[in-house]
């Protein structure tokens, strides 16, 4: 909402709205409020005398994610990197078989990650990092010396079925759960999360064709990642054909880029002899 009184006492009366008709109760004291940097500090203090809530967010977190993911992506996720060596950490006491190593690598270092990789695109590096904290514990690697790496870690992440181990590679999952994302928004768009990304980022209704804007969140560019990937492989299903634009739209499955190919204002079908 915008910092000042007028959309302060209308969240107000929304918040003591849904308390008196679920009979819970709003705990002010845990609360936390977060203003942009150039919100005056009459307008900062105003917001707060209204709401009660006299916590500003600096670095808080929301579920294990960044409230707030500043233009150094890097430093903001370096928390993933972090979390999953303390967890590997935890394991390194212990002596451990190579099959009881991968158990625990596929159902917890790797899936600890699944949630911030649904919301946010990592970077590189951060994938990176993740990776390799996972490749040391894999190979024995402790603080002291480190061990042979027989094998590239990308070559382990290939299925088992093709000589690998069947590990995630995690840029490419990262990328496969904002894809999962982009297709809940196109199959569920009455969904109250659907219908307000759609008002704010693209009222005319038209995912497909959603674009980057000014001011757009680092979770919706994530989304539009995710997009971009997932029209390399979609196609339109025709169905009572008043959504598909036939010279713009991938809707041809013969075609080689799966559009129409016939220059417009020709003539389809026209054969000279």
């Amino acid at each position: 909402m915008h910092a000042d009184k007028r959309n302060a006492k209308n969240l107000k009366q929304i918040l003591d709205q849904y308390c008196a008709s679920s009979g819970q109760k709003l705990s002010e004291a845990k609360s936390i409020i977060y203003f942009s940097e150039n919100t005056p500090v009459d307008a900062k203090a105003e917001v707060c005398q209204i709401l009660n809530i006299m916590t500003e967010s600096l670095n808080d977190k929301y579920l294990g994610l960044q409230i707030v993911v500043m233009a150094d992506r890097s430093y903001c996720f370096k928390h993933l990197v972090d979390r999953v060596r303390a967890t590997i950490n935890g394991w390194k006491e212990n002596m451990l078989s190579i099959g009881a190593k991968e158990v625990l690598i596929k159902s917890i270092a790797q899936v600890v990650l699944v949630f911030a990789m649904m919301v946010f695109k990592i970077s590189q590096n951060i994938c990176k990092g993740i990776s390799d904290a996972i490749s040391q514990y894999w190979w024995g690697d402790d603080d002291e010396h480190g061990e042979m790496h027989w094998k590239a870690w990308w070559k382990l992440c290939i299925l088992k079925s093709r000589g690998g181990m069947g590990f995630r590679d995690l840029q490419c999952f990262n990328m496969e759960m904002l894809v999962k994302q982009v297709w809940w928004l196109l199959s569920e768009p009455y969904s109250l999360c659907a219908r307000v990304l759609r008002a704010k980022y693209c009222p005319d209704g038209r995912l497909l064709e959603a674009k980057p804007k000014n001011g757009s969140s680092f979770t919706w560019r994530s989304i539009l990642s995710g997009l971009e990937c997932l029209k390399q492989g979609c196609i339109w299903w025709v169905g009572d054909e008043t959504q598909i634009k036939i010279w713009e739209d991938s809707w041809i499955p013969s075609s080689h880029n799966l559009k129409v190919q016939t220059p417009r204002g020709g003539q389809p079908g026209h054969y000279d002899g």
